[in-house]
């Protein structure tokens, strides 16, 4: 019987001596990773805010050719670090979407932090983001920044991840509209508050009359708009007398609530000249001193604004533009708007086609803003100079027919006499009909608009 006993004995022994050793050898617990900085961004602010179709969800958008910028999980990476920007401003002052170790230097820092002047001088680099939706809490937006700050590394945890739980506001979204002028300085145009329903873009035009019995002459323009909106500018008309001129005060909508366009409203821009506005919530833009844009006397404007909500409420939009004046005696050049437009447009059915237009001046002309005006066809607006020694220099490129860029420079641009400007866009014909210059929303134009003055 004691014989059978021992080997059960030294087994359980040799059971007990496995177990203690099991136990030795996981007496230190190993924490999990931590997910990386970067992976966090994408999942907690990129895949749900920006990622999302209409915005940077492919380069399928139909805003990607203004923007250029793919924030799937797949592309941010490579389309945020160390790329460069689309964005003109920001081209100038050397930015880049994201340089890592310099947060002031990237684009995405500032395109989150909507109170830019608190961090970039009030410099316009676009639309705040998310467009449409609301601003990031303001430990996002720092956990984004320490982030570039560490290098914008791909892997590895570089940022305190309890900001991603801070909902501190980083904006104050309560709107202040602009005081008046004062009396005899100016006059004040708006638009009233109206609703822009969830999930929609709604753009809208209304006509008012400015109220001026003699000529006045503009030397300052302040636009203040709610934020959610893409843009606000005002259209002076190139025929004040034509037949098809809207009534006053009435709304009309670029869309219908079904999102097809309006073609009463697309037909009544046709008879548009660009005359002022801006693609960012506040504005302050002033002439060189001694020049002035008139406004005649009896003059109408007609006022656009663009405005877009990606969230699941109805926002609101609301835009004050304060005219400042100076007597006419101060006025040494009085600024023209550029109207010029190529009427031989040819485009064969379902192909792309680059059309070219070239204007002179017959004097010395100065030229202080660009913009530009096509149909729903237009891919791609680009002004180049013509003649002289800067012949064929780009000077303005857009891609977004809608909301084209409006550009201007704080350098003007000089040309000499029989120098000028060159249009060259390309149009992108995706109907099964010729399509030729005219003024409905089913012919196409090619306009450039700006802003200049002759020397005398």
């Amino acid at each position: 019987m004691k014989g059978q006993k021992l080997p059960i004995a030294i087994l359980i022994a040799g059971s007990l001596l496995l177990l203690l050793n099991a136990c030795n050898k996981n007496t230190t617990v190993e924490k999990p990773a931590e997910i990386a900085t970067f992976q966090l961004i994408q999942d907690r602010i990129f895949t749900p805010t920006c990622a999302t179709v209409g915005c940077h969800a492919s380069e399928q958008d139909g805003s990607f050719r203004q923007h250029g910028l793919v924030l799937t999980a797949d592309k941010s990476y490579a389309y945020l670090v160390n790329a460069d920007p689309k964005n003109q401003n920001a081209i100038d002052d050397k930015l880049k979407r994201v340089i890592p170790f310099a947060s002031l230097q990237s684009l995405l820092f500032h395109k989150l932090s909507w109170d830019g002047a608190a961090h970039h001088s009030g410099k316009s680099y676009g639309n705040p983001m998310p467009l449409g939706g609301k601003p990031l809490f303001k430990g996002q937006i720092e956990f984004v920044r320490r982030w570039i700050e560490a290098g914008a590394p791909k892997t590895g945890s570089v940022a305190d991840t309890a900001l991603l739980n801070d909902k501190t506001p980083s904006f104050d979204v309560a709107f202040t509209p602009l005081e008046l002028p004062k009396v005899g300085e100016g006059i004040q145009m708006k638009l009233a508050p109206f609703t822009i329903q969830p999930n929609f873009e709604r753009e809208l035009f209304q006509r008012q009359a400015i109220g001026n019995s003699t000529d006045m002459y503009v030397n300052r323009i302040e636009i203040k708009m709610r934020p959610g909106s893409h843009h606000f500018i005002l259209y002076s008309y190139r025929d004040p007398k034509a037949a098809f001129m809207p009534a006053l005060n009435q709304v009309r909508d670029l869309r219908n609530p079904d999102g097809s366009l309006n073609i009463l409203t697309v037909a009544s821009m046709s008879n548009h000249v660009f005359w002022a506005g801006t693609q960012t919530s506040y504005y302050d833009y002033k002439l060189p001193e001694g020049t002035a844009l008139l406004i005649p006397a009896g003059e109408t404007f007609d006022l656009n604004a663009h405005n877009v909500n990606k969230t699941t409420t109805p926002t609101t939009g609301e835009v004050y533009a304060n005219l400042y004046t100076i007597p006419k005696s101060k006025v040494v050049n009085v600024l023209k708007a550029l109207d010029l437009g190529n009427t031989n447009i040819t485009l064969p059915p379902n192909q792309r086609t680059t059309l070219t237009k070239s204007f002179t001046f017959n004097t010395k002309t100065t030229v202080l803003m660009l913009t530009s005006h096509v149909h729903k066809l237009g891919e791609k607006f680009v002004i180049k100079i013509n003649g002289g020694p800067r012949n064929g220099q780009v000077v303005y490129e857009s891609t977004d027919w809608e909301n084209p860029l409006i550009k201007d420079f704080p350098t003007p641009l000089v040309f000499n006499k029989g120098e000028g400007l060159t249009s060259e866009i390309t149009y992108n014909n995706t109907t099964t009909k010729t399509v030729k210059f005219g003024l409905t929303s089913e012919d196409e134009m090619g306009i450039i608009f700006g802003y200049y003055y002759e020397e005398k």
